[in-house]
């Protein structure tokens, strides 16, 4: 009876070192054992003596019993796939088997540095090097299938095994990673890793293996915390210290038992432990920088002295967010009022938003979440950072000031140059700098030609305004004629031009025209602009009526010239329209009622001739009217 207990005690213990793979489902723990193969290019070293029965090709693609280290494949093995693809964990060389004839172990190798009663995860990527699409093997070619075997470092205990089952080959290269867990015996700090080749050389069965890496396989330890679900903690800096209260949640997949160690960081990668933390609850009052925080779990307590004997949880986060800096102002700006106005800047953090005001404090807001603003006018504005997304303190305001500066007012003009005269230009304004188009620099300057002269004129600020004064030489100030029209006055000039006209030399006037003139002698005057040339005609002006109404009520009753008595000597004679004379007389007082021999002649138009002394007869007519 107690043989069968005997057999039955030794089979369940081999079907169970004898499980299937499977990751670690749990946390894991840094690598204690890392099998790269070595980075760089071409072949690499040698395993060492005792490790593969198999035998070392350097520079070439093995065959069937041999085996190389390279990241190049392919090469004189044309049916296999030409490259390894860069989705291991080094991405660089690996161990490359071309299977023996007959199945065996080929790989064994001891790894130290375990932790007793400790679980581990084992894992490694496999790949298939036979490419497919060469069709060189039929159905593919013969898959690989490997087993791995755990044993303690005495090699008498087979602690686990596993197979990874047939892989069969591909189109493309494809590594697949495989892995099984075990546990360390206790007292022993080592295991042996022994790798099995379960198919038969042949066509196929050729595989390359990379990354063997054994690490402590924990619980997967979560944390909860009492403000929220996340593992991240914002405070603001204003409301530092920050309290916290953790609680670590394991979720029982691996340990039984649990020891738990409290760590904390300032960067997130280099941990330390928090002396006497050693509970599934932590609890902190006085956070006031950033901190990470997490918890490491073991099955023994002495396993939490080290990172490869224990497992860590994801770290929880305290973020203390400091009040923003003011924004580094991008300058006051001072320009021209004839200039469009710019944009103002600032620049702030990539987490922090700017706002700008119209008051170092308070006030009112012009725009947000912008670094530049525009405003419509002069002043000084103001902007704060805020941190985004978090209503926390702003920043101290920075003050950005728009000066907008007056341009000198000028006025162009059009001046009239006289013959061999030199005229004076005058840019207009005292006190300013001046750039005339002639080199000169000086506020006036002297030119004795036509043409357009420019000068620019700049104030103290910087802003200048540019003048144009157009020189053209001076017409003729000629007269044509005067015409003397009842009370009005024209002068006709004889050429085009701009003029100024007078009829008594001192008051002269744009247009050429004067009205509500009296009878008389008068001398019309004509000048150009410049007053360089001034012409005068003497002439006569009388006002003859149109029309007269001889009825008696004392408008129009007669035929009167005023402005006759002026000269010494006049003649006025009266004409029907067939040229008899009706009156004739002195122009002084001369007059005539419409009568001929005292008796009333018809309502007509009757002609008169004016003859003046040392002037040219004038004629005309004028209409009685009944």
């Amino acid at each position: 009876m107690m043989r069968i207990l005997t057999v039955l005690i030794i089979l369940l213990l081999s079907l169970q070192a004898q499980a299937q793979l499977g990751f670690c489902s749990g946390s894991k723990g840094d690598p204690i054992f890392h099998e790269d193969f070595g980075s760089g290019t071409g072949t690499g070293e040698e395993l060492p003596p005792g490790v593969t029965s198999y035998t070392f090709i350097e520079g070439s693609d093995p065959y069937d019993g041999e085996y190389t280290i390279s990241d190049n494949i392919g090469n004189s093995i044309t049916s296999w796939h030409n490259s390894l693809p860069n989705s291991t964990v080094s991405n660089g060389r690996a161990l490359i088997v071309n299977a023996d004839f007959n199945a065996g172990q080929f790989y064994r190798i001891g790894v130290s540095g375990l932790c007793e009663n400790t679980t581990y995860e084992f894992s490694a990527f496999l790949m298939n090097v036979y490419d497919r699409a060469s069709n060189v093997c039929d159905a593919g070619g013969i898959p690989i299938n490997v087993r791995f075997e755990i044993w303690d470092e005495t090699d008498s205990v087979l602690l686990k095994s596993g197979n990874t089952g047939d892989i069969q080959s591909s189109l493309t290269a494809e590594w697949e990673q495989y892995a099984l867990t075990f546990s360390s015996e206790p007292g022993q700090e080592g295991v042996i890793l022994k790798m099995f080749n379960n198919g038969e050389g042949g066509c196929g069965n050729d595989l390359a293996i990379d990354d063997i890496i054994f690490r402590s396989c924990g619980d997967l330890t979560s944390i909860s915390s009492d403000v929220g679900s996340e593992l991240h903690y914002e405070v603001c800096e204003e409301n530092s210290p920050a309290e916290i209260r953790l609680e670590a949640v394991p979720d029982f997949s691996v340990y039984e038992e649990h020891y738990f160690q409290w760590q904390q960081s300032f960067d997130g990668e280099n941990w330390r432990d928090i002396a006497g933390e050693n509970s599934s609850v932590f609890e902190e009052d006085e956070i006031e920088t950033t901190t990470y925080f997490r918890v490491k779990v073991a099955e023994d307590p002495a396993n939490l002295l080290s990172n490869v004997c224990s497992s860590a949880s994801q770290y929880f986060q305290v973020q203390i967010f400091e009040r923003p800096d003011a924004p580094a102002s991008g300058g006051n700006i001072s320009i021209c009022s004839n200039e469009s106005i710019p944009e103002l800047r600032v620049s702030a953090n990539e987490n922090e938003e700017v706002f700008w005001f119209d008051s170092a404090a308070g006030g009112n807001l012009l725009a947000e979440n912008s670094t530049t603003y525009k405003p419509e006018t002069e002043g000084t504005y103001f902007a704060e950072a805020r941190l985004q997304g978090l209503d926390c303190a702003a920043s101290p305001r920075t003050e950005v000031k728009l000066s907008i500066f007056e341009i000198p007012e000028v006025t162009d003009e059009l001046l009239q140059l006289c013959p061999d005269t030199m005229l004076e230009l005058d840019a207009g304004i005292e006190g300013m700098e001046y750039s005339w188009n002639t080199g000169e620099t000086s506020q006036d300057i002297l030119v004795d030609s036509p043409g357009t002269y420019f000068v620019e004129v700049s104030n103290s600020n910087g802003c200048s305004s540019l003048k144009t004064i157009e020189v053209i030489n001076v017409p003729n100030a000629s007269i044509l004629e005067v015409i003397s029209d009842d009370a009005s006055v024209e002068i006709i000039p004889e050429f085009e031009g701009d003029f100024e006209y007078s009829l008594d030399g001192l008051n002269f006037q744009e247009s050429n025209y004067f009205d509500f003139v009296e009878g008389g002698i008068y001398t019309a005057y004509i000048r150009d602009l410049a007053a360089c040339q001034v012409e005068q005609i003497e002439f006569p002006h009388i006002v003859i009526p149109k029309f007269i109404t001889p009825n008696n009520d004392g408008y129009n009753d007669e035929f009167r010239i005023k402005g006759l008595n002026y000269f010494e000597s006049s003649v006025i004679r009266i004409f029907d329209r067939y040229g008899k004379l009706l009156k004739v007389g002195p122009g002084t007082n001369f007059s005539w009622t419409g009568q001929y021999n005292g008796a009333a002649l018809p309502a007509a138009d009757y002609w008169y001739e004016i003859r003046i002394d040392g002037y040219p007869p004038e004629t005309g007519n004028f209409s009685l009217v009944r």
